[in-house]
């Protein structure tokens, strides 16, 4: 049953993705936008990670028994394009996270365009600030900043 969903959910970032968004100007810096990032925030990226989160508490010892509760001030902090010497398109975020218990925590998250299961949809890596216990992505998250 999760395996319908994810691939929905990645079908779903793939088609935001496409979608045209409106162009920047010469003097705006990229991740530093008044609302939300349209991609970075969309609902299918934040509810898979939701759902990944409540998966890591849950089978990882010696973590809390929290969900995320909300996402605030998600931005983009960087963008790799499709290129000869990467082929794969990627789209590094940041927000800070609202948990169940009250507490507010850094995320970072990467968007990793047709890397999904079997090459299909989009693949969601993510890291909260002291919830990486086998340090994973490096010391508080590094190598998704």
């Amino acid at each position: 049953m999760a395996r319908p969903s994810a691939f929905l959910a990645g079908l779903a970032v793939s088609i935001a993705a496409m979608a045209p968004l409106s162009p920047a100007g010469a003097a705006d810096m990229p991740g530093t936008y008044g609302m939300d990032d349209a991609i970075c925030g969309h609902p299918n990226v934040r509810g898979a990670i939701a759902h990944r989160f409540r998966h890591q508490v849950a089978h990882v010892p010696h973590l809390p028994d929290v969900a995320i509760a909300d996402f605030q001030g998600v931005r983009q902090t960087r963008y790799e394009p499709a290129g000869p010497r990467s082929p794969i398109e990627r789209r590094y975020c940041a927000a800070t996270v609202r948990l169940s218990d009250g507490q507010d925590r850094q995320i970072w998250y990467l968007i990793e365009y047709g890397q999904g299961f079997a090459g299909l949809g989009d693949n969601v890596e993510f890291c909260v600030s002291g919830f990486d216990r086998w340090n994973v992505y490096n010391s508080a998250c590094h190598v998704l900043r």
